[in-house]
């Protein structure tokens, strides 16, 4: 099966590169002194127009176009953006330090601007999954300070501000019928200047940023969905920097060009609890037993996976030590011939894959599955009314803020904005808000783990992998950022 695969990939490559044309993009013997454009190719296209509140959140991250108060260090930790400082002035009180910058439009970014698109966040509706079960308002505190006042302490709140869906933008952005443009309003060393569509995106170097003048002149991005396409836009010089190459792909770049990079992300099978046969937790424990992970990590992935432990992998260094055996789980039951839809989406080329592997399994243990791929932004609506019984997703753990709770809080708790379980459970969202309350580190993991056996324990998600991501990077690139949380991919540095 690989050897077809890599043969099929040969094969298609010339037909599949013609979907990264050049743009107007410079070739790699531009101008030195202002630098070449970077031609980027992304795997997700836009599904929300490009609003910051929800999934597209992390496009504009990672092509260096958004920036939050806070960042993510190496190992985590709240480091300084927007905000070169912070402080807690009690429980309930923050106090976040604005250092000098512009946003886009050439205004200023002043607390009082923060404090409105902050509020703006918090308006929006669903809410970002960075403010899922969480209430606060920001307000301006003289020349440099942001006031942010939350309704219940919050011991974690500069990770909070670190997320993609919290990004400062200027008022510019913000129309009168809640629409989002972040298009020339933003602070990051890249400006939004044109989208087509669901299919490319331009940027232009911003000059004025605060972090010193990018590198590269500008960057041209192509959304290619076919994992095939992408890697074979790099094999052909016709990408730079290519995101989330297909494990079958791998092996058809050249050594020097593949980075593969330990994630936070997990892939899981999330059963819809509220409707449909997975309703009886009975049905959804004879689903989980009927799945063989470790037949997914070295089957499909090849090895550049680790077969599903729990919601947090390895990257998660800490989770291994602390984690809880599920208790309370249902007694499994023969699922007597029960139809279900078993979706998922063709973004991540292994995941149909996994989903199709997944329904031999579920077949083999008595179920009726059909199956159905589309594209990540023709399903999330669907997904997230729970018109399907199971969803493969693909789910980096500490992605929304980086603190572990935030994903249980959005993901599994009954008021969360990405519940595609449709989770509704009174025991895991006392053990959620109990972590959400605990401020030391090590108490706070702890509380995490519990929380993740509580919702282990009702069979409404079946982690299946913790991924490794490879990334395709030209033999000509520089200082492309790779971290565990897959937030960023282009920055000041970055050039060829």
């Amino acid at each position: 099966m690989h050897r077809f695969r890599l043969l099929l990939a040969l094969l298609l490559a010339p037909a599949l590169t013609g979907c990264f044309a050049s743009g107007g993009a410079e070739d790699a013997a531009g101008d030195a002194k202002e630098g070449s454009r970077l031609r980027v190719a992304l795997a997700f296209p836009p599904a929300e127009n490009l609003s910051p509140y929800g999934a597209d959140a992390t496009i504009l991250s990672r092509l260096g176009i958004t920036e939050s108060l806070t960042a993510l260090d190496a190992n985590g930790a709240a480091a300084p953006a927007l905000a070169a400082s912070w402080r807690r002035e009690d429980d309930r009180n923050w106090l976040f330090t604005l250092r000098e910058a512009t946003f886009q439009d050439g205004t200023d970014v002043t607390p009082a601007a923060v404090a409105a698109s902050l509020t703006h966040a918090t308006e929006a509706k669903p809410a970002p999954a960075a403010l899922s079960g969480v209430t606060l308002k920001a307000e301006a505190d003289g020349d440099t300070g942001v006031r942010i006042t939350t309704d219940e302490p919050d011991p974690v709140l500069p990770l909070r501000m670190s997320s993609p869906s919290l990004a400062v933008l200027s008022t510019k952005a913000y129309g009168k019928t809640g629409a989002v443009d972040p298009a020339g309003t933003a602070t990051g060393p890249f400006e939004l200047t044109d989208v087509t569509g669901a299919t490319a995106a331009s940027l232009d170097r911003f000059d004025d940023y605060w972090g010193g003048r990018a590198q590269a002149a500008g960057v041209d991005v192509k959304f290619i969905a076919d994992g095939t396409a992408r890697a074979a836009a790099l094999r052909t010089g016709q990408a730079d920097l290519a995101e989330s190459i297909p494990v079958a792909q791998a092996a058809t770049l050249e050594e020097a060009t593949r980075e593969e990079t330990a994630t936070t992300r997990t892939t899981s099978l999330l059963l819809n609890s509220d409707s449909g046969p997975f309703k009886d937790p009975k049905v959804r424990a004879a689903a989980r037993e009927a799945v063989d992970t470790g037949a997914l990590a070295d089957g499909v992935y090849e090895g550049h996976a680790d077969a599903g432990a729990g919601i947090y992998g390895p990257a998660v260094t800490w989770a291994e030590g602390k984690r809880k055996r599920p208790a309370g789980r249902a007694e499994a039951t023969s699922p007597k011939g029960a139809r279900i839809t078993l979706a998922t989406y063709d973004n991540r080329p292994e995941l149909p894959e996994v989903a199709q592997v997944l329904k031999q399994q579920l077949e083999k243990a008595g179920f009726r599955v059909e199956l159905e791929v589309r594209e990540y932004s023709r399903l999330e609506s669907d997904a997230l009314d729970g018109k399907f019984d199971a969803f493969v997703l693909a789910r980096n753990t500490l992605v929304d803020t980086g603190d572990p709770v935030a994903v249980l809080a959005g993901d599994f708790t009954c008021d969360g904005g990405y519940n595609l379980a449709r989770l509704c459970d009174k025991n895991v969202d006392r053990a959620v808000a109990e972590a959400e309350g605990v401020t030391d580190t090590a108490k706070r993991q702890d509380a995490v783990m519990a929380a993740e056996a509580e919702i282990l324990g009702t069979d409404a998600v079946v982690p299946l992998v913790h991924q490794r991501i490879i990334t395709g990077v030209g033999t000509a690139v520089r200082g492309a950022l790779l971290d565990p949380y897959e937030r960023t991919l282009v920055g000041t540095g970055t050039r060829r």
